[in-house]
């Protein structure tokens, strides 16, 4: 583009001229702008340059520290055939104001967009047509890609009656080997292909003007090009042969071709419906009515009439329509579909239940904790959606390939045409060759390859408790080389216990009722450790006022006049404190793998009070998980804010040689950063499994990040991949996925690209006729599908820890 062009963005998180300054000194340095002016007051930015790109500029605004608002919308497409066509929605949807980006996913035959500021569903979905395809929205809680019994029948039917009409054309030539020859009339073959050529097959021709019209060409064009010329020659041939003779027609290659790319497209769109099954039998989850329980009545109601807090009673078989918390009753919940969790989970009250499980034996009790789109299924759906709807970075060398791979088609057809008919052949050999380069050159399986792969391995992988938040989360995993693991909440239970206690002044009761009173509200596993361990001995808290966090070191609190404190060894040294005749105590407890945290008076006069000692134990299957990663060459390694002791204890049981201990939050991003160097030069990428929110940073910074179940929702929104159960084992079963999955993207583009790069030049050198270039385009869609589709196959390895 040489003319210039503008773009207006919002953008949020400006506060003074500064920021606006910033803004368009990032601004000026995007390739393209020729100037950028920010509105303070309007909270906008007026771009004016040439070739201009919106993710570009919303790119530099974000790394600028500010925020473009924007909001995500999804739109169905009808009338795409081939990678070409979602090449071009995309580049029509691209091109409307306030579209920030869009993904055309073919096998899902929907279109994915990030918009900013208000932008009228009209345009887009105009602009869909201006292209020559068809556009309706999509609306958010939408069920996913649902199949039309209707259509897929009326398309069986068509088919058969195509088969019907070309098998009696097809005839003399399968006759031919045997000895026999023998000849439709005329008439009659001319009668058989015509229904298939202008009334089966005109869905190619209506397909291929849209293309046209809008400028461009695609598969459809290809097809139509190619049997219109096979049925054109047929016909120009038996008007010149005189009625005495019998003319050479090829009314069976154009009417087989037909049939055949019917055939294609009717096991493609079975195939396709399979791949969304993952997502449809997630949507089938969600109950339609739930009981009710309001003044001691119960009432069955629609889902939509329900509101938080309110009760609902769950009866043993009936699926769970909200998230919410058992208050009275005792029961098991199959979680399977949603977690991947086979065995039952037991529900008492005061457990939180999902959406879409089933109750077990029991009558449940449930208060509303979440409806709709904030349920935990829904998020999964949404989820799953968007990482479907995305494309894995190698999905651009398709579009770049499938932009020019029609047009570059239609010159090599002229080119066989011409070399035929300069080299002495005939009109009819000539002609026949150029059509098998149509035919054969359909570049459906381009399109297929990389978005039937995702759809499956993310649907499979959702089935076993594996959620891949997008494609790139994906690619990225496959080259995982480093795995690193934080250790309380991860590798260990996340629910350790006071083991030990020594105070300095008073009785253990005293120090217990001091530090669970500071504890009071936190949500750190040894804050709950605490608090327990005063539940169990009936320990009263005290309330304390000016409660504060201590990132990386502990909490603070005052409790009447005094100042109180209860942290780690960097707390106890920041205060300038020492052990004393806790020393000898906290030096064994240490070397025993404990957890230790200081009860400190800071004010009015510093002192130590006790000592607190906290034991942690393995999960289930982390043993097994570190295996089956070091099977896989994967090196691991251990980060974490405990001591010394604590962290050697674990490692040293897991058989981890790379660990560190007393690492802050910030001591964590550096050690990621530098890890991520150490892997660059190995061609590798560093993947951080946490669930804490202190490990939210170093999820963001590693190249991808896996949040563990039971998490928090803040390390579950940093992470690229998030595991439903809170199980090690999934760890290398989600890299494990991601390798398969990415192994059947490359496979099904290898098989894509070959089978144009070898049937290109058979056609063109006349060693294929039409009818085998049919079956051979037809044959290379469905099996880029078939292949995707034994991702199903896939189990996660869930073996037990080896002692």
């Amino acid at each position: 583009m040489t003319s210039a062009e503008q773009i207006d963005l919002p953008i949020s998180g400006m506060s003074c001229a500064s920021c606006a300054g910033r803004i368009e000194r990032a601004l000026a340095q995007v390739p393209g702008v020729l100037s950028a002016s920010v509105n303070l007051l309007a909270e906008r930015v007026q771009v004016q340059g040439r070739s201009l790109e919106a993710s570009a500029l919303i790119s530099a605004i974000t790394n600028a520290g500010y925020q473009v608002p924007n909001h995500s919308l999804e739109l169905r497409i009808d009338g795409m055939t081939c990678a070409s066509c979602a090449g071009r929605v995309e580049r029509a949807l691209a091109k409307v104001a306030g579209v920030a980006s869009v993904a055309v996913n073919l096998a899902s035959e929907r279109a994915h967009l990030q918009l900013f500021g208000e932008v009228d569903s009209l345009r887009l979905i105009a602009a869909v047509a201006a292209a020559g395809y068809q556009a309706a929205l999509i609306a958010a809680d939408a069920p996913p890609v649902a199949a039309d019994p209707h259509a897929l029948r009326r398309e069986r039917w068509r088919l058969l009656l195509a088969i019907a009409l070309a098998l009696p054309l097809l005839l003399p030539m399968l006759l031919e080997p045997l000895g026999v020859h023998w000849m439709l009339p005329a008439w009659l073959q001319f009668a058989l292909a015509s229904p298939v050529q202008l009334v089966l097959g005109a869905r190619f021709y209506r397909a291929s003007y849209r293309a046209l019209r809008a400028g461009s060409a695609n598969m459809d064009v290809l097809v139509a090009l190619g049997t219109s010329a096979g049925y054109g020659l047929s016909l120009y041939l038996w008007w010149i042969t005189p009625a005495s003779d019998m003319p050479h027609l090829y009314f069976e290659a154009s009417a087989v071709v037909i049939a055949l790319v019917l055939l294609g497209k009717y096991l493609e769109s079975r195939a396709k419906r399979q791949t969304s099954s993952a997502l449809r039998a997630l949507e089938a989850l969600r109950p339609e009515f739930a009981t009710r329980q309001r003044d001691g009545h119960e009432e069955q109601v629609a889902i939509s009439a329900l509101q938080l807090n309110e009760l609902i009673v769950v009866k043993p078989g009936e699926r769970f329509a909200v998230d919410g918390i058992v208050l009275e009753g005792s029961s098991h919940a199959d979680e399977a579909l949603l977690s991947g969790e086979s065995l039952p989970v037991a529900k008492h009250p005061g457990d939180a239940v999902s959406t879409g499980a089933i109750n077990g034996e029991g009558r449940l009790l449930v208060r509303i904790g979440a409806l709709g789109g904030a349920t935990q299924l829904a998020q999964i759906i949404q989820l799953m959606e968007n990482a479907q709807a995305g494309k894995a970075p190698i999905q651009k060398l398709v579009d770049r390939v499938s932009q020019v791979f029609v047009p570059v088609v239609l010159g090599i057809a002229l080119l066989t045409l011409l070399g035929w008919l300069l080299q002495g052949a005939g009109l009819a050999v000539a002609l026949l060759n150029a059509v098998s380069v149509l035919v054969i050159a359909c570049p459906c399986a381009l399109g297929l390859a990389t978005p039937t792969a995702i759809m499956v391995g993310t649907g499979v992988a959702a089935r076993h408790g594996i959620l891949i938040k997008d494609a790139e989360a994906l690619e990225i995993a496959q080259h995982v080389r480093h795995v690193v693991f934080d250790k309380t909440g991860t590798l260990t239970s996340g629910q350790p216990q006071v083991v030990h206690l020594q105070a300095l002044e008073g009785d253990e009761a005293g120090l217990l009722q001091l530090a669970g009173s500071l504890q009071q509200g936190s949500e750190h596993p040894l804050a709950h450790a605490v608090l327990s361990a005063c539940s169990a001995r009936n320990i009263s808290l005290s309330a304390v006022t000016d409660s504060q966090a201590l990132p990386g070191k502990g909490t603070q609190a005052k409790l009447q006049q005094r100042q109180l404190a209860l942290g780690n060894q960097r707390l106890l040294s920041e205060h300038g404190l020492t052990p004393g005749a806790l020393a000898a105590s906290a030096a064994a407890w240490e070397s025993e793998g404990r957890s230790l945290a200081w009860l400190l008076e800071l004010a009015p006069q510093p002192r130590v009070l006790g000592l607190l000692a906290f034991g942690d134990s393995l999960k289930p299957g982390a043993r097994a998980a570190i295996a089956q990663l070091q099977q896989l060459g994967i090196q691991c390694h251990l980060l974490s804010g405990d001591n010394l002791g604590s962290v050697n204890a674990v490692a040293d049981a897991l058989q981890i040689d790379d660990r560190q201990a007393n690492v802050l939050p910030a001591d964590k991003l550096a050690h990621i950063h530098a890890l991520k160097q150490v892997a660059r030069e190995q061609h590798g990428r560093v993947a951080m499994i946490g669930d804490g929110i202190n490990d939210a940073p170093a999820l963001a910074a590693a190249d991808i990040g896996i949040a563990m179940g039971g998490g928090t929702d803040v390390a579950m929104h940093a992470a690229g991949i998030t595991l439903l159960r809170d199980d090690p084992r999934l760890v290398p079963a989600a890299l494990a996925i991601c390798r398969r999955t990415y192994h059947k993207i490359r496979q099904n583009l290898f098989w894509a690209f070959v089978y144009n790069l070898i049937g290109l030049p058979l056609a063109a050198f006349g060693l294929l006729n039409p009818v085998l270039a049919g079956a051979a385009m037809a044959f290379s869609s469905v099996s880029v599908v078939s292949n995707a589709l034994l991702l199903k196959r896939w189990k996660a390895n869930l073996s037990e820890d080896k002692q």
